[in-house]
């Protein structure tokens, strides 16, 4: 009995101290703030994939999923861009050889007008025409077609009795719109031949989207002219970002019979155990506003049921390539798909199989990709285990131009060029109000409070550590620096670097301190303490996703801009200052273009002084050569204003524009920017000192 009366003493004190343990700190508690955005996105993607979900449930009978098949494709259209107008191919054969089994054609044509699309047509010199014919789409190759383990595959379908077109996508190969001396792309990667310009065209209204499908749609055509081709027998298939495009040509093009995707970006944004950012990717695999309307990347392959699909996956990719819940994702949705192929009747036409091999189009998803079109095509069970013989060919042998570069070769027009001329038929209205739907602005409450985390003080000001809730999930730091003898206004300081670039004794808030003004530094979300925390899953993948760029795409994605954000942001700073005093804003860098939308928002500011702050997003669209980031950006935002316009909506408050900077981060000429900002004190340099935030 003694001993059990000690074990209970003993049980009775570790529990006591394991509950003290538990209890609140009681000293200082700051919110975690590397949170804040990543919860954000996190509930913006949790209602998208319910809205989603719920749709998807009520597609019980055929004529259900006919109405979603025909919503999904003008959805889609809708969301990149809108179709464009079919125009002359031109299409001419600039060479050809012949090898065992199969011969190659050189071809070049136009998917719109001035815009070059290089490829190679494979045509069985065996059998009887017209065969079969599979569009094979490119994954993220620097040489696009010529990419051996694609040209293996095309050699090995001619070499079964297949015609096959290959053709360079945008920005790879023969297509290298930025080409460095050796004429390798002087970016850093093909992604970034889709994504720079891509971005570019957001400003438009335009999507890498669309110029990639559109490209697929007019190789389709030229594959249907050819004599050699069975029209009603053609298929698609690609790997990587060749499948992906795969999946998006099966959205939009009722002529395929047959579909093979091959570790395509087979992964919804909006998921189930989201990973803040998500699944985000190059500029053509992200569609703008999407998440808002319940579309993601699976809805592409709705309309293509119940034809004959397949859906192939690397199951490495789940932490070799793509996200943690790729692999997870991509099953739950293969089975929601699976379930309307049953409705049709079609069940067993829609597949799934899968490698253990890491990301690339390897022997084994290549024979399977034969087996699987010999199938649909020919009617044959039989499998073949080896593949015909195949063998690459130097890359300049396949060059449809003669020095392997459409600029060079045909003054082929660049993505760059397209968006300048469409953007120079755009006609940006003087006046524009309606910025809240422009912004997709998450408005904070008007009775927004600071929360004083905690006080002290400093000599002749007293420093508090405050926090402002913008929304339920994302809480502003800022410090708030308020002299003894305060009797002027407060200036909110965003600093693009941070709130804790200035915050030390002797530092540019206690400068302005001691002119008598209240300076509240605060971060915006993503900046500073509040950029995010890095997600979980494998560092390459994580690591690289957590930062600004990708949580801008997620933003756009999931329908809440990040420049809307932190507009948001800053009306909430605006409205918790204001119950103490009235507001200016000094913003430099990126933050300039949140805060002139802030200003136009809100006439509570008083004053605006932008330092070193892009002179326009009209610049960005005439400049190849651009630096401005993605989260200044919104989709069509020159079909609706400017940031002139933005300014001129200030009027009579001051507002002063120092060191504007051009597209390329240049400084702008002064002229130039007075002409711009007729109603602004505009200075030269981009003077970031008390005396010149003080002044303003």
């Amino acid at each position: 009995m003694r001993t059990l009366t000690r074990r209970r003493v003993l049980t009775s004190t570790l529990a006591c101290l394991a509950a003290k343990a538990q209890t609140r700190y009681p000293g200082i508690q700051y919110r975690e703030y590397a949170r804040c955005l990543p919860d954000y996105l996190s509930r913006l993607a949790r209602d998208a994939y319910e809205k989603r979900n719920a749709e998807l449930a009520k597609l019980t009978t055929p004529d259900a999923i006919h109405a979603r098949q025909r919503w999904a494709r003008e959805t889609f259209w809708s969301i990149i861009g809108g179709e464009p107008e079919r125009t002359p191919l031109n299409a001419r054969i600039t060479g050809s050889f012949a090898r065992p089994g199969y011969r190659v054609e050189k071809i070049v044509y136009e998917s719109r007008p001035d815009i070059f699309v290089t490829a190679n047509l494979y045509v069985p010199t065996k059998g009887d025409a017209p065969h079969p014919a599979v569009l094979f789409q490119m994954g993220h190759s620097l040489n696009g077609k010529a990419n051996d383990g694609y040209q293996k595959c095309c050699q090995g379908l001619a070499r079964l009795g297949f015609v096959v077109l290959a053709f360079d996508p945008m920005g790879q190969g023969e297509r290298t719109y930025y080409p460095g001396p050796n004429g390798v792309t002087r970016l850093a990667s093909a992604d970034d031949e889709h994504t720079y310009p891509g971005k570019q065209m957001l400003l438009a209204g335009d999507t890498a989207s669309r110029f990639q499908v559109w490209d697929a749609v007019r190789s389709l055509d030229y594959l249907a002219s050819r004599s050699e081709v069975d029209t009603k027998r053609m298929a698609s298939t690609g790997q990587s970002g060749g499948a992906t495009l795969t999946m998006m040509l099966a959205c939009v093009d009722d002529r395929l019979a047959a579909a093979a995707v091959c570790s395509g970006n087979t992964e919804n944004v909006a998921c189930a155990n989201f990973n803040p950012p998500g699944a985000t990717d190059d500029a053509e695999q992200d569609f703008v506003a999407s998440g808002t309307l319940g579309f993601d990347r699976w809805d592409l392959l709705y309309p293509f049921a119940p034809k004959s699909l397949l859906i192939t996956v690397s199951a490495k990719d789940f932490f070799g390539t793509y996200s943690p819940t790729y692999l997870s994702n991509g099953w739950e949705e293969f089975q929601k798909l699976e379930r309307a192929y049953e409705v049709l009747g079609r069940k067993g036409d829609v597949r799934w199989t899968d490698s253990p091999l890491p990301h690339g189009l390897a022997y084994f998803s290549r024979v399977t990709v034969y087996n699987f079109m010999r199938q649909c095509f020919f009617g044959r069970d039989t499998v073949i285990l080896t593949e015909p013989e195949v063998r690459p060919e130097a890359d300049r042998d396949l060059w449809a131009g003669a020095t392997g570069n459409v600029l060079r070769d045909f003054r082929s027009k660049t993505p760059f060029i397209l968006v300048r001329e469409c953007a120079e038929k755009i006609e940006t209205p003087l006046h524009t109000t309606d910025f809240e739907r422009l912004l997709q602005l998450d408005r904070p409450r008007t009775t927004t409070k600071a929360r004083l985390v905690s006080e002290v003080p400093s000599g002749h000001l007293t420093i508090d550590a405050i926090a402002v809730l913008s929304t339920a999930e994302v809480a502003l730091p800022a410090w708030l620096f308020v002299p003894k003898n305060r009797n002027k206004r407060t200036i909110l300081l965003l600093d693009e670097h941070g709130r804790n670039l200035h915050w030390r004794e002797g530092g540019l808030c206690e400068q302005i301190a001691s002119r008598k003004f209240a300076v509240c530094a605060a971060d915006l979300r993503g900046i500073g303490d509040l950029r995010p925390e890095v997600g979980r899953g494998a560092p390459g993948y994580t690591i690289e996703h957590a930062d600004e760029e990708n949580y801008a795409w997620a933003s756009l994605i999931l329908g809440r801009p990040l420049l809307g954000q932190r507009v948001a942001d800053i009306l909430a700073l605006v409205a918790a200052l204001s119950e103490y005093s009235p507001v200016s804003i000094a913003a430099n860098g990126r933050l300039t273009i949140p805060a002139l939308f802030a200003a136009a928002l809100d006439k509570r500011i008083e004053s605006v002084y932008v330092a070193g702050g892009l002179i326009s997003y009209r610049s960005l669209v005439e400049t190849e050569t651009y630096k401005a980031p993605l989260a200044s950006m919104l989709f069509n935002v020159l079909a609706h204003t400017d940031l002139p316009q933005v300014a001129a909506l200030l009027t009579p408050r001051r507002i002063t524009i120092a060191g504007a900077v051009d597209a390329s981060g240049n400084a702008a000429p002064i002229d130039v920017v007075r002409k711009l900002y007729p109603a602004a004190l505009v200075k030269p340099a981009p003077d970031w000192t008390a005396e010149a935030l003080t002044a303003s």
